[in-house]
């Protein structure tokens, strides 16, 4: 039974309870919240990209569970929640990199990708008949400067040096506010990022269940490790 004072305002989108809330989006919350971890670090080359793919059966193709996106030549974007709705941001994500590099000849910006994101989330939370999107991302390129976004159920946007998403976002990033430095190189950051994520996964990581992903500021190019590079990264400590 929901509690008498949230049962007349949990059934509809576009309806605040009495205190401010708006309960779908914090159940949209929840879906991200459970769902697996991903992390990103900012470094003085590029950003890292590292994301647990939570495999439930030995039956399953691993390669399959797709949890880093390139939506650009210079843009990636992890996700953790709902895998459908993820993958319909992603391709949302694509086709306005794709409709800015057409328009003006160009790369789109990080910060504008991730605001036209962002705005389109925040529709979902507005009219009735639809659902918030149950998925947050980390949407991470290079353009010339080095942005990383956390995109929110709510349609909310902050940009970071190193963050997490998913069930293990507290501890995660609990770590890196300790361990993080600026300055500190890629193949410094993915040590990072798998560091933590130990820290938040139960189960030994193997190159099956981790995907990374490096964007160079360098040359503005997204950069997805194969399995012998993630085996590698893995037996680093």
């Amino acid at each position: 039974m929901y509690p008498p004072s949230q049962a007349a305002y949990d059934r509809a989108i576009t309806v605040f309870s009495p205190d401010g809330r708006l309960f779908q989006v914090e159940y949209a919350r929840e879906a991200v919240r459970t769902g697996a971890t991903s992390i990103g670090v900012v470094c003085r080359d590029g950003i890292v990209l590292v994301a647990h793919k939570r495999i439930t059966s030995p039956l399953a193709v691993s390669a399959s569970h797709e949890k880093i996106f390139q939506i650009d030549a210079h843009i990636a974007a992890s996700s953790s929640g709902l895998v459908a709705d993820a993958r319909r941001l992603v391709d949302t994500a694509r086709l306005e990199a794709q409709k800015h590099r057409l328009t003006y000849d160009e790369e789109i910006p990080i910060e504008l990708l991730a605001k036209n994101i962002g705005d389109h989330i925040q529709f979902f939370t507005q009219y009735a008949g639809v659902r918030p999107y149950g998925v947050s991302l980390l949407i991470a390129g290079a353009d010339g400067d080095l942005h990383l976004f956390e995109t929110d159920p709510s349609g909310a946007l902050f940009e970071y040096k190193a963050c997490a998403i998913g069930s293990g976002k507290k501890a995660a990033e609990e770590f890196l506010k300790k361990e993080y430095k600026d300055g500190i190189t890629t193949d410094e950051g993915v040590r990072l990022a798998l560091k933590a994520l130990r820290k938040v996964v139960e189960e030994k990581l193997d190159a099956g269940l981790v995907d990374i992903a490096v964007i160079s500021a360098g040359e503005k190019r997204v950069h997805a490790l194969s399995e012998a590079e993630i085996s590698k990264a893995l037996s680093e400590k």
